[in-house]
């Protein structure tokens, strides 16, 4: 699975061809959390309180880029990289 973004130990990733609804993986020190671009909101899985206030900080600033990744993961296309939340 691409990682697409990674901060403060945080890593992001998308699959390619994944199933619905759009989403993007956040993984923080073994554990994973599921999250919906288009509401973000989790849809499986949890991390710790503070990394998921961070994953949540940094998908609203990137959501239309999120948006067009989950697009080109959807056509097998190269997702590239979107900026950490700084």
């Amino acid at each position: 699975m691409p990682e697409i973004s990674r901060f403060y130990g945080i890593v992001i990733k998308m699959f390619y061809n994944d199933h619905p609804p759009p989403h993007f993986h956040a993984e923080y020190g073994g554990s994973v959390m599921l999250v919906a671009i288009e509401t973000l909101a989790v849809i499986a899985g949890r991390l710790p309180p503070r990394a998921t206030g961070m994953v949540m900080e940094w998908a609203v600033e990137h959501q239309e880029e999120l948006r067009e990744v989950w697009e080109h993961a959807r056509e097998m296309e190269p997702l590239g990289r979107i900026e950490p939340l700084a």
